[in-house]
């Protein structure tokens, strides 16, 4: 069995947490860049050792960091990725790099990167220079479908969520909050909307792309063509060759919705699938519903949902979870880890039956990831 480790990106830092094959025993190595602002931190699957971390460093502004070897050392990016300024398109300049996604298995050294306010880049050199993709970038219909920088979520508007069809590296699909979501079969020269199903907030157009705000968006590794979505409103499902959403959170209980931030998806069953409710209601407070917080598990493709909360507090624990601070491992019987802006990192052994809580008093957290490592 492979070693785990889990990558905690965080307002104040990077951790590893370094994990034996049964999970049980845990070895921390951080901080990585104390006091500097990580808003993702990645691993690349294809070698196992290089890491990237999404940095916003002050003064100094966003940055990428490099590790070839497993954060021993980092270097900064030559070029990080940076708007081109174009005649006729306002100016803009990248607040912070939000989402890191390695590319396809047989494209080594390639790299997406999403950022804020929403832009798609690529790395062709291991994370080392970034080019701005001018199909998502500078395009006017895109730019108008972002909004403008006031729009969106709190922490300002972002490109997340960047997927690769395993099966095809032409084959991308992304998310804007807000702007919908975007599928290319032609590695990003040209791209489609897929809003077909997905609702938008009351007194809102549903046919203005831009209302739509896609919170997380999943690939099936068992089946890429099946696709999931945690929303600003609700929990949907897509199967291809199909175009339109289904949304299948109205089977949660109705007391706690299907509005949320993460979402899972099991790396074998394409019917499994988790999310971690947060409240939606009235002024949207973005906390556990009820104070109780609980991960939600579906089997059978969203008809049914069952509660997960052994080990969880049972009342008085108001958790926000962002929508990068949940991950799933690929070991024989997955475990989930999550991250709370309180700065908790849980584990939820036996694919989130049972949970554990791993450290306390971290600063809070913006992103969990988790990888293998060679025994």
């Amino acid at each position: 069995m492979s070693q785990v480790v889990i990558l905690v990106a965080t307002r104040k830092g990077a951790w590893l947490f370094h994990g034996d094959a049964a999970r049980r025993d845990w070895r921390v190595d951080g901080p990585h860049f104390l006091g500097h602002v990580i808003t993702h931190l990645q691993l690349d699957p294809r070698d196992g050792r290089t890491l990237l971390a999404a940095a916003k460093t002050g003064h100094l502004g966003p940055t990428i960091f490099r590790s070839t070897d497993l954060g021993r050392s980092w270097t900064e990016a030559k070029q990080p990725p940076a708007f081109a300024n174009l005649p006729g398109l306002p100016a803009r300049s990248v607040d912070h790099t939000f989402w890191l996604t390695p590319g396809h298995a047989s494209e080594r050294g390639t790299w997406y990167a999403g950022t804020s306010p929403q832009g798609l880049f690529r790395s062709e050199d291991g994370g080392a220079t970034w080019t701005p993709l001018p199909s998502v970038n500078d395009d006017a219909q895109f730019r108008a479908w972002m909004g403008t920088q006031q729009d969106g979520t709190p922490d300002g508007p972002k490109l997340h969520s960047i997927l690769v069809d395993p099966r095809d590296a032409a084959h991308l699909v992304f998310g804007m909050s807000g702007g919908g979501v975007h599928e290319s079969h032609d590695a990003g020269r040209s791209w489609t909307p897929r809003v077909e199903g997905m609702e938008v907030v009351e007194g809102f157009d549903v046919n203005d792309i831009s209302c739509h705000d896609p919170h997380c968006l999943r690939l099936c590794a068992s089946n890429p063509d099946r696709l999931w979505q945690q929303n600003h409103c609700g929990i949907y499902r897509l199967d291809g060759p199909g175009r339109r959403w289904q949304r299948v959170g109205r089977a949660m209980p109705e007391r706690v919705g299907d509005i949320g931030f993460p979402m899972l998806v099991h790396p074998r069953d394409a019917d499994t699938a988790w999310v971690f409710p947060m409240d939606g209601s009235d002024v949207w407070p973005r906390t556990a519903p009820l104070g109780r917080p609980a991960a939600y598990v579906t089997r059978d493709g969203g008809e049914h949902w069952q509660r997960l909360a052994e080990g969880l507090p049972e009342e008085q624990a108001w958790w926000t979870i962002k929508r990068q601070a949940m991950a799933v491992d690929d070991q024989a019987t997955p475990a989930l880890y999550l991250g709370t802006t309180g700065g908790e990192l849980w584990i939820g052994h036996d694919e989130g039956a049972r949970w554990q809580n791993l450290a306390r008093h971290l600063p809070e957290i913006y992103a969990v990831e988790v990888a293998a490592l060679p025994a």
